[in-house]
């Protein structure tokens, strides 16, 4: 992953309850800390995704979750998560993460996780809203790649 296409990042410390017996963060932690990356990206860029908004609220669940880990972080790692959205497609847009430890830029991890917009009422996908795409497009710029649906084209 080119860290020079991600423009959204946070911090993280590394807390002792997320640590194993080897004192080393837990594999399953990583995730949350791309969560964490994820949900920051959304408020940052106003996109709502909250079922109880009385004004359109979205669904959106993950479809796959793929995480490549590099190298250890352990205990007290002041941690920075860079994430940005890759690709939308009709129904479907993907979020990749890289995760450093702050003071060396050590590459800690790796994540891609495919997510997918549902209706709220049946649970079957649907369009991404074009207000989302155009969020995203004014803050990824040539660095995301969207696929319009034809009757938004």
């Amino acid at each position: 992953m080119d860290k020079g296409k991600f423009r959204h990042m946070i911090q993280v410390r590394v807390r002792s309850s997320e640590i194993d017996w080897q004192g080393i963060v837990h594999n399953a932690q990583h995730l949350v800390y791309c969560e964490d990356g994820r949900f920051t990206y959304f408020g940052d860029r106003g996109i709502l995704l909250d079922l109880n908004a009385k004004e359109h609220p979205e669904k959106v669940v993950i479809a796959r979750n793929e995480i490549d880990y590099v190298s250890p972080a352990r205990f007290g790692d002041v941690l920075k998560v860079y994430t940005r959205i890759s690709f939308i497609r009709n129904s479907s847009f993907a979020f990749e993460s890289i995760i450093e430890e702050s003071s060396s830029g050590r590459r800690i991890a790796e994540n891609v996780s495919i997510h997918v917009y549902l209706d709220t009422r049946t649970g079957e996908p649907k369009t991404i809203p074009e207000s989302f795409r155009k969020k995203v497009l004014e803050y990824e710029g040539e660095n995301v790649v969207i696929a319009w649906p034809t009757y938004l084209a």
